[in-house]
């Protein structure tokens, strides 16, 4: 069965999107690039501008998941709060059409792309570039980081679950009794 995956790199000057195909074990590229707002003077218009995009992409393409990046601590807290807001848009966009998402951490996106957490930008865009076909690289690496995102998530085993909108979340753990009769030895 096929199905769309959605990869965000969150920014508020520069975001990057990208859309996989995945059916089995094959994924495809679809599209990827940048929203640039670069030019949009306002933050505030830069939130809307990310929140506007995100609903035509996803009401263009029906992605059936959102990857998205985890903002990361640098050295400027501002920063991070701004990335921060810019994903959460891109997350409430998604849940405004009942789209499930899942975050992933910049260390874990490289790994699951070139076996190196520790990856350039540059050697995770080769790398994709040889997995989905392609070798035009696009002119801002937010393209290619956001098309990691969703690839990550294609490749996950252990998609966490998906909890749907308006629904209460289904505890996956045991109880604490179930927790004490299984492990006798670590109670005193």
């Amino acid at each position: 069965m096929e199905k769309i995956i959605l990869g965000v790199d969150p920014g508020t000057r520069v975001m990057g999107y990208g859309l996989i195909s995945t059916k089995g074990n094959s994924a495809s590229l679809i599209l990827m690039d940048v929203l640039d707002m670069r030019k949009i003077d306002s933050y505030e218009l830069r939130i809307k501008y990310i929140f506007d995009s995100m609903i035509r992409l996803i009401d263009g393409y029906h992605p059936d998941y959102l990857a998205i990046e985890a903002p990361f601590y640098g050295k400027n807290v501002q920063s991070m709060l701004k990335l921060g807001r810019a994903q959460g848009v891109a997350i409430a966009a998604a849940l405004s059409r009942q789209i499930p998402f899942c975050e992933y951490e910049p260390r874990r996106i490289k790994q699951s792309i070139t076996g190196n957490g520790s990856s350039s930008k540059e050697q995770v865009a080769a790398m994709l570039g040889r997995l989905l076909n392609f070798s035009d690289m696009p002119n801002y690496l937010d393209a290619t980081d956001a098309l990691a995102v969703a690839y990550c998530h294609f490749l996950q085993k252990d998609i966490p679950e998906v909890v749907e909108v308006g629904k209460p979340r289904k505890s996956k753990g045991k109880s604490w009794q179930a927790f004490l009769s299984e492990n006798p030895d670590r109670v005193k």
